[in-house]
């Protein structure tokens, strides 16, 4: 493979996203933010938990040729093992994120998704491009959403009331029946969605943090297979430009209701072709 990838921090704070890459693999994190005014358990933060585990990932998987579940599951028991002396792992907040992982091998093109980032396959047999997402936190969440979404971005109602919607899911999250992300749980990994595909069947992969498919899933300013074509064209530098434009057309989130105005926004492209 031939991979690309661009990632940049809502203004402001540090960047909770992760992208890594060699030529037969690719790994990309969103850690799940901690608002103003909550509390995580955990002295490290967010943007060191999804470096520590994407970093540990993407080792394991240039090493062996183990089920990404297993190596997913390693992981997080890894890491665990790195804060749990020092952090509290049982708390609600301790730091999590959505993982999506690529590995090509000779023949196979092996993926892993857990949680709502996106991958997105341009398949050599269809015009439509293979679009995988873990939906089940989007699921769980829009039953909590209406006031936040009725407020204006940035406005301290607004803080508030995503500060409480976070603190809502975290009641859901890594239980059956709410959702399910990388954290301190190994068993996480079984949740995961698995696929593999015949290499010689995908054009091109796009890994996507919901901070750069928004243009397409929350935004809908662009399709799939457009964004594919941008990125192809233009890299994945010039889609995440083009999400700071429209989240700065809508500061208020009145156009497009949303939790953050402008978030972490992460793309990698990898060329099979």
């Amino acid at each position: 493979m031939r991979v690309t990838f661009a990632t940049e921090a809502a203004p402001g704070r540090p960047n909770e996203d992760f992208v890594a890459a060699t030529p037969d693999a690719v790994v990309l994190l969103d850690g799940a933010g901690t608002p103003a005014g909550s509390e995580s358990g955990c002295t490290h933060g967010v943007a060191w938990y999804s470096r520590a585990l994407g970093s540990t990932l993407l080792t394991t998987m240039t090493q062996t040729s183990s089920p990404l579940i297993e190596i997913l599951a390693e992981g997080i028991k890894t890491v665990a093992s790195m804060h749990d002396f020092t952090c509290d792992l049982t708390h609600a907040g301790s730091p999590s994120a959505t993982v999506v992982m690529l590995r090509h091998s000779a023949d196979t093109l092996d993926w892993l998704i857990l949680a709502d980032s996106v991958l997105v396959l341009d398949t050599a047999d269809t015009a439509e491009p293979m679009v995988i997402c873990d939906d089940r936190e989007a699921l769980v969440g829009a039953a909590h959403r209406t006031t936040m979404d009725a407020l204006p971005s940035g406005s301290p109602e607004h803080v508030a009331a995503h500060r409480a919607y976070v603190e809502t899911l975290r009641g859901h999250r890594n239980r059956d029946g709410g959702f399910w992300v990388a954290s301190a749980d190994p068993l996480a990994a079984d949740q995961a969605l698995t696929g593999t595909v015949p290499a010689h069947q995908v054009r091109a992969a796009a890994l996507l943090s919901d901070g750069a498919s928004r243009l397409v899933d929350r935004f809908a300013l662009t399709t799939w297979r457009q964004t594919l074509d941008l990125l192809d064209e233009h890299g994945p530098a010039e889609l995440i430009r083009r999400v700071r434009a429209a989240e700065h057309s809508d500061p208020h989130g009145e156009r497009w209701p949303r939790g953050k105005a402008l978030d972490d926004a992460t793309a990698a492209w990898c060329d099979l072709r």
